[in-house]
């Protein structure tokens, strides 16, 4: 699976103002910056934003992180395995019994 929006996801812990984006600078207001509270493309801290969020709800459907890999995360249930990993904006699902 690809993540199409995967680094507008991420929620900043930190605060980052940007210049107004060209073209969209409103008249009159040419001095002020946008405060931004998601992260953007581009922006160096949205890989690591988006992996903590990722995490977060992927630990909460029960997956474990696998300590050597921390982009693998597996689930053992009585049916079977599943086994999840992250690469960048891709997503590999596989399950087997």
């Amino acid at each position: 699976m690809n993540v199409k929006t995967t680094f507008l996801n991420g929620n900043l812990e930190e605060e980052i103002y940007i210049d107004q984006p060209i073209g969209l600078v409103s008249k009159g207001q040419e001095d002020k910056v946008c405060h931004l509270k998601k992260s953007i493309y581009g922006l160096k801290q949205s890989s690591r934003t988006w992996y903590f969020r990722f995490h977060e709800a992927i630990i909460a459907f029960g997956l474990t992180m696998v300590s050597e890999e921390h982009c693998v995360y597996v689930k053992k249930t009585n049916v079977g395995i599943i086994s999840l990993t992250l690469y960048v904006k891709d997503i590999l699902l596989a399950s087997w019994k």
